[in-house]
């Protein structure tokens, strides 16, 4: 079996585990990650947090950004950039505020008062479907935040912005082969604990 299907694969496995979980324990997953993710002393005092509106199993990020909107942090959410194909630029996101979906059916900000450049931010949650500890990321193959960003690729890490995978602990496998196009993880958060790729890598 060549790479390629191996990554196909573990995508539809790793899919099918996630849709299978009920909502008690996408719940106990959420709260587990929120803790670990306090962990982080920059997620804590970062000023500007992307993250993601949960879709198709993802872990659940309500409490999340419950703690940040209460320490006066803002929360950012993807949205897709028209000018760029695969490119993502992130709106803020308002408790009670309008959300429509976008073509993919996920709910972005209707009318955002704040848009930045994924350069301007200062941490990303970045959802996955597979993980190792080196902070390789499998992604269900849109390519949407390796191509946003990419600019990453090449420097010294961690850089700004910090990325942070979210994933549940039994999306870590061994190894994952990196491709030429992906960008790495700085942190894994799971309901397990939070990882350090950074101490991971050669």
């Amino acid at each position: 079996m060549d790479e390629v299907e191996q990554r196909a694969r573990l995508r539809i496995e790793m899919t099918e585990r996630r849709r299978a979980l009920g909502a008690t324990e996408r719940i106990a997953a959420a709260d587990g990650v929120a803790r670990n993710l306090e962990c982080l002393p920059e997620f804590v005092v970062d000023p500007l947090i992307a993250g993601y509106w949960a879709v198709r199993g993802e872990v659940p990020l309500n409490v999340v950004v419950a703690r940040l909107q209460a320490r006066g942090q803002r929360y950012f959410l993807p949205v897709l950039e028209k000018a760029t194909p695969r490119a993502l630029l992130f709106a803020e996101f308002i408790t009670g505020a309008a959300l429509t979906p976008n073509r993919y059916g996920i709910p972005e900000p209707s009318d955002p008062a704040t848009v930045l450049t994924p350069q301007q931010l200062d941490m990303v949650l970045v959802p996955l479907l597979a993980f190792d500890v080196q902070g390789n990321r499998l992604g269900t193959g849109g390519g949407f935040y390796d191509t946003t960003f990419s600019f990453l690729r090449g420097q010294p890490r961690p850089a700004r912005p910090l990325l942070v995978g979210i994933g549940y602990a039994f999306q870590q496998t061994e190894s994952l082969m990196a491709e030429s196009w992906d960008v790495r993880m700085d942190y894994i958060a799971t309901d397990n604990g939070l990882i350090d790729c950074t101490m991971n890598t050669n």
